[in-house]
């Protein structure tokens, strides 16, 4: 979320649903992926059911899997981590729930690499993760009634390891400073309301400006969607989805978005969503 690199992270309400059968085998997968992921055990959903009866030293079951994903690839929307904390959950709740949430946690967190990813989508809403001696701490922040998210979807993907290789090694401590203070600023934002801060408070000097580079279409867009009343506008995680806050003109919002990206000869499609309190969750057990 802008300048919260690697710290902050926030749900929005789009939907994987995993199915676990306990007895036969195979993956079957509808929706997005369903032409290009695996449909065997090297599928990350299958091994992350399987990694939990490993993690207890149990023997994994033969199981049939069916995913239904409404989360795109590799568009910075988080499909990896909705996918290891699916199979995580499905997982458990096949072992009586042998793991707490945190436990869940910090066994994502080790396997994705990423906390700000893999937390909202455990716990839902607006998160702060951070490491703190190998252990992922976790913390809420409100999310203020009424706010959307305005996604811009390319058709162009953003693999995470392009993404993050062009990033440098270093930074400058200004940099560093910038991004401390406006990550400050958002969680303030979102806590007291005031949504005005939020045009500041998503700014990022730590990877977007790399991110530029490979994605020269992300400027246009970010200027479209505050000349017409976007609160605040970011890269999606690594990209190359460009989100935008909002509480009006959502549509208005979107179709600039939209219209920036053709004239630099990108072609991608708009959705309006919303953060969302409810992360992962077991809708039917038997």
């Amino acid at each position: 979320m802008g300048p919260g690199f690697d710290c902050l992270g926030m749900a929005l309400d789009i939907w994987n649903t995993v199915e676990v059968t306990v007895g036969g085998s195979g993956v079957d997968i509808s929706g997005e992926g369903h032409d290009s992921l695996p449909k065997d055990a090297s599928n990350l959903v299958h091994k992350s059911v399987a990694r939990v009866f490993e993690q207890l030293g149990r023997d994994v079951p033969e199981f049939r899997l069916s995913c239904h994903n409404e989360i795109p690839l590799a568009r910075g929307l988080g499909s990896s981590s909705a996918s290891l904390i699916g199979g995580l959950t499905a997982g458990n709740e096949l072992c009586d729930q042998a793991f707490t949430e945190d436990e869940i946690l910090q066994i994502a967190s080790e396997i994705e690499g990423h906390p700000d990813n893999v937390t909202p989508a455990l716990y839902g809403g607006f998160r702060i993760a951070v490491n703190h001696n190998g252990r992922i701490i976790s913390a809420p922040v409100p999310i203020p009634e009424g706010l959307e998210a305005v996604l811009f979807i390319p058709d162009v993907p953003m693999p995470t390891e392009e993404a993050r290789g062009i990033l440098p090694p270093e930074i400058p401590r200004t940099d560093a400073v910038h991004n401390i203070g406006r990550a400050a600023l958002l969680v303030q934002a979102f806590t007291s309301g005031d949504l005005s801060l939020l045009d500041i408070a998503t700014g990022d000097v730590l990877h977007q400006p790399a991110r530029q580079a490979i994605f020269p279409a992300m400027k246009n867009m970010f200027r479209a969607a505050m000349a017409v009343g976007a609160l605040g506008v970011f890269l999606s995680g690594a990209g190359s989805t460009v989100l935008a806050l909002a509480r009006d003109k959502e549509f208005t919002i979107g179709y600039e978005m939209a219209d920036a990206a053709a004239k630099s000869g990108i072609e991608g499609q708009v959705k309006i969503t919303k953060p969302v309190s409810q992360g992962a969750q077991v809708v039917h057990s038997e």
